[in-house]
C-alpha cells in the first residue's frame, strides 16, 4: 500500500479520512472523531490562537474549555497509540495501518491551528510516529518547508505489504515476551510480569485437565513515579493475556477520573459502565485511581467498577496505577478492590543511561538521528534537573525531543530542498531543557543558518 499526498490536509479533511477509515473497520465515526479531535488539541495546545481554530473545525458550540478538556483526554497518545488504534492493531485488523496513518494525518493538520509553536512540531512529529510504530508502519520524511517548519508527519507505508485483503495475525506470546524484554530497564517488572505468565499459563493448563486451581486474581497494581513505563507495559501485558486465551481481543483503554465521574449522581455509574464495556475483552488502565476517593462521585465510580469487574471476570483485566502510598491506601479503602488487587508492581526511577537509551529510541522512531555531541548534551540536562517525585523520566526525554524537533524545523525554515540527512539530524543546540522559557519559540533574535550552507552534516543516516 504506498500513499501519496501532494499536499497536507486540513484538520477537517483529516477528520473525515479518519472517520472513513473508521466507517471501513466498524468503529462508529463519532467515536473516532472525538478521538481525533483530542489528538489535535492535544498536539497544538500551545499554539497561540489555537483553540478557536479547533473550535470551529469541532462545531456544535464548542468553546475555548471544550478544546483544553479535548487536549486533556488526547496528551497520552502523543506518545502511545489511540484507545481505538490499540484496539485494532490488538485484534489484528486489516485497518489498522490506515488508522494509523490517518491520525498520523490528524497530527500534522493540528499544526495549522493558531499560530503553530516549535513545541507543535515536536508534539505532531512524536505523536504521528506513535500511531504508525503502533501499527508498524514506516513513515517517508518529507521536507519541512512551510512557515515554522511544517511537520515532517506526513506519512505512507512504503514497501509494506498490502494489508487491505488478509487481517494480520495475533502476535505470539514469544513475541510479546521478547518486546517486553527489549525495553529500556525495568528489569524487576519484566519478572514480575513473567511469573504473572507462568502462573496464568499453568492454572489455564489445569483448568483444562479438569484439575483444581485457585482462583488466581488478573488483575494488577501498577505503582511508580510518572513516565517509567507503565502504560506501555500495560497495552503488552493486554496482549500477553490475549495470547493466552485469557482475553479475546487485547486491547488497553486508558482512562483517568474525569472519563469515568460525570456531574451527577446517578450518571457516574452509566458513565464507568460505558467506559468498561469499550474494554471488555482486553484491559481497562486507570491512572490516579486514588483520584476517585473522597467524594460521592467517586465513590459511585468505584462501587461500578467492582461491580463491572464481577460481571466481567472472564474477559476483563484492571489495571490501576499511580504513585505508591495514595495507591496503597486506595486499595485498602474498599474490600471489593482489596480482593482483587493482590499483585502490585513497581516501576523504578530510570538511570541516566537508561533515559538516554530512551531518548536515541524515541529519535530513532520518529526518523531522527542524534548528532555528535547529542547524548553529551542531554546528559548535561539530565545533571542539572530535580529527581524529585514529579520528575517525568522517559517523558522528561520525550519533551526534550518534542522540543528539539520544533528547533531543527526553525533551523531549516529557509531551507528551500533540505536533503534527507538534514531532516534527520537533530544538532546539541536543538536540545534544551523542556522547562527552560523558549523565547524564540516564534521569533527567534538570531537565527543559526548552519544548516542553510552546510550540507549534510556528519554522523547522519542517509
Amino acid at each position: 500500500m504506498t500513499r501519496t499526498v501532494d499536499r497536507s490536509p486540513t484538520l477537517r479533511e483529516a477528520l473525515d479520512r479518519l472517520v472513513d477509515v473508521a466507517a471501513a473497520a466498524g468503529v462508529p465515526g463519532e467515536v473516532a472523531r472525538a478521538e481525533g479531535l483530542s489528538l489535535a488539541a492535544a498536539v497544538a495546545e500551545s499554539a497561540p490562537g489555537a483553540a478557536p481554530a479547533w473550535a470551529a473545525v469541532a462545531g456544535d458550540g464548542a468553546g475555548t474549555g471544550d478544546f483544553f478538556d479535548a487536549a486533556a483526554r488526547g496528551r497520552r497518545w502523543r506518545a502511545a497509540p489511540t484507545a481505538t488504534l490499540s484496539g485494532l492493531a490488538a485484534e489484528g485488523s486489516p485497518h489498522a495501518a490506515d488508522y494509523a496513518l490517518a491520525l498520523a494525518d490528524v497530527s500534522s493538520a493540528a499544526c495549522g491551528l493558531g499560530e503553530p509553536t516549535m513545541r507543535v512540531i515536536g508534539n505532531a512529529s512524536v505523536a504521528a510516529a506513535a500511531q504508525l510504530q503502533a501499527a508498524d508502519v514506516r513513515r517517508a520524511t518529507e521536507p519541512a518547508t512551510r512557515h515554522t517548519g511544517h511537520v515532517a508527519a506526513r506519512a505512507e507505508a512504503t514497501g509494506a505489504p498490502d494489508r487491505s485483503a488478509v487481517p494480520s495475525p495475533a502476535r505470539s506470546l514469544e513475541d510479546l515476551l521478547a518486546e517486553l524484554d527489549a525495553l529500556v530497564g525495568l528489569s524487576r517488572v519484566k519478572r514480575e510480569v513473567h511469573r504473572q505468565v507462568a502462573l496464568m499459563r499453568v492454572e489455564k493448563l489445569r483448568a483444562e485437565a479438569g484439575l483444581h486451581s485457585p482462583t488466581i486474581t488478573r488483575h494488577l497494581v501498577f505503582v511508580g513515579n510518572p513516565g517509567t513505563g507503565k502504560t506501555t507495559v500495560a497495552r503488552l501485558v493486554g496482549g500477553i493475556y490475549q495470547a493466552l486465551g485469557l482475553l479475546t481481543k487485547g486491547q488497553l483503554v486508558e482512562v483517568d477520573r474525569s472519563e469515568l465521574v460525570a456531574g451527577y449522581l446517578g450518571q457516574t455509574a452509566v458513565k464507568t459502565a460505558e467506559v468498561v464495556s469499550s474494554a471488555i475483552g482486553g484491559v481497562l488502565f486507570i491512572d490516579e485511581a486514588y483520584s476517585l476517593t473522597g467524594d460521592q462521585y467517586g465513590e459511585e465510580a468505584v462501587d461500578t467498577l467492582v461491580k463491572e469487574m464481577e460481571d466481567h471476570r472472564d474477559d476483563l483485566v484492571v489495571i490501576v496505577a499511580g504513585y505508591p502510598a495514595p495507591m496503597e491506601a486506595f486499595i485498602a479503602a474498599n474490600p471489593g478492590l482489596a480482593s482483587r488487587f493482590r499483585t502490585t508492581i513497581t516501576f523504578e526511577d530510570y538511570t541516566d543511561e537508561e533515559l538516554r537509551q530512551i531518548l536515541t529510541r524515541l529519535a530513532d522512531g520518529a526518523d531522527y538521528t542524534l548528532g555528535p555531541g547529542c547524548v553529551e548534551a542531554f546528559t548535561e540536562l539530565l545533571g542539572a534537573v530535580p529527581r524529585g517525585s514529579t520528575f517525568g523520566n522517559g517523558r522528561y526525554a520525550r519533551n526534550v525531543l518534542e522540543g528539539a524537533i520544533g528547533r531543527h524545523a526553525w533551523r531549516l525554515r529557509d531551507v528551500a530542498t533540505p536533503t534527507t540527512e538534514q531532516l534527520r539530524l537533530l544538532l546539541p543546540e536543538d536540545l534544551r531543557d523542556p522547562g527552560e522559557d523558549d523565547a524564540a519559540d516564534t521569533e527567534p533574535s538570531a537565527p543559526d543558518r548552519t544548516s542553510e550552507t552546510a550540507g549534510p552534516q556528519p554522523g547522519g543516516v542517509p
